[in-house]
């Protein structure tokens, strides 16, 4: 599964910047959004990265993961702290189907 990373972070460079110009309202308070959470600065950059990453992952986005594998790896996250995240990452996602399996039963039962 060759996916070119490099290429895919030109490309989402390129696209996020064409919508800015698009719709300048939208992409401006996406950009105050993602300053907000960091602006406590009770999470170091890494840690904020490896969530990020992690969540980017369980939500299915290309673009993010992208976007967070490059800023963790700047930020000095170690391929084995970037696995671990992802363990997390899969047995979330393991997690939210357990309960969802659940919940379909109790809708067959109750149908």
């Amino acid at each position: 599964m060759a996916a070119k990373w490099a290429e895919k972070m030109t490309a989402l460079v390129k696209s996020v910047g064409a919508f800015g110009k698009a719709n300048k309202p939208v992409a401006e308070a996406f950009h105050t959004l993602e300053i907000a959470t960091r602006a406590e600065g009770t999470l170091d950059a890494k840690t904020h990265e490896l969530i990020a990453l992690a969540v980017a992952v369980t939500t299915r986005c290309d673009g993010c993961i992208t976007a967070h594998a490059a800023a963790a790896k700047k930020a000095g996250a170690s391929q084995a702290e970037i696995s671990a995240a992802l363990g997390t990452a899969i047995a979330l996602n393991a997690g939210a189907a357990y309960v969802y399996s659940a919940r379909a039963l109790e809708a067959y039962e109750e149908l």
